[in-house]
């Protein structure tokens, strides 16, 4: 079990500005890229989440990273990934993590464990299978975290109203990331229909992806 002293569980504050310590719940292609014990076949070989904590660090928006999956088997074979995408490709890419379980354990709820070792006011970013999602984010609201879950954010409305009450009780936020917005070609199509294709009277779309990048 990695454990941090009191020094490191402190926030730090650069120019006025408190930084935070974030947690990473999933190991996964969005988190690092890092699939069946190799780089994953498609846009995200080197992860989108860690990738980006580590460059916010470098730019002194965040302070302590952690990680956290299942399996703590995977952690070495992750983290020579990211040094091969990540640090060896980015000049001052600091890739510290506590990860949890530890290298030679798993445990399904060691996110548990990992929440506990934050504080109120840090952030939780969840990037796991859709049914872990209530679970994870109710122990993280409950321990006064800030959280974003990936799309969807839990599978039943009962679920949602749960969590928005918990929300609100502790004075935490919780967001979905809906990372499509963001993806260069929806953006393109969004600004055509906006700005040069007039009003539709039938629009047909659909996205389509290998079979196996289903089974990660």
């Amino acid at each position: 079990m990695s454990k941090r002293n009191n020094s490191e569980m402190s926030s730090t504050t650069t120019n006025e500005t408190t930084t935070v310590d974030v947690l990473m719940v999933g190991t996964g292609e969005y988190t690092t890229g890092y699939v069946g014990g190799k780089a994953a076949d498609s846009d995200k070989g080197a992860g989108v989440v860690a990738l980006t904590m580590f460059d916010l660090r470098r730019r002194g928006k965040v302070n302590h990273i952690a990680m956290c999956g299942v399996n703590g088997k995977k952690f070495p074979g992750i983290r020579t990934h990211m040094k091969k995408n990540i640090s060896d490709v980015y000049a001052n890419m600091d890739l510290t993590c506590t990860t949890y379980p530890s290298d030679t354990t798993i445990n399904p709820k060691s996110y548990i464990t990992a929440i506990a070792h934050h504080k109120p006011g840090d952030i939780v970013i969840i990037f796991t299978p859709d049914d872990t999602h209530f679970d994870i984010a109710l122990e993280a609201i409950q321990k006064g975290l800030h959280v974003m879950i990936t799309k969807p954010i839990v599978q039943t409305l009962a679920h949602h109203q749960l969590l928005a009450a918990a929300a609100l009780k502790h004075n935490v936020l919780v967001g979905v990331e809906v990372h499509k917005r963001l993806d260069p070609f929806y953006a393109d199509a969004r600004d055509r229909a906006r700005g040069t294709l007039g009003n539709f009277q039938y629009c047909y779309a659909y996205m389509s992806q290998p079979k196996h990048q289903l089974e990660t």
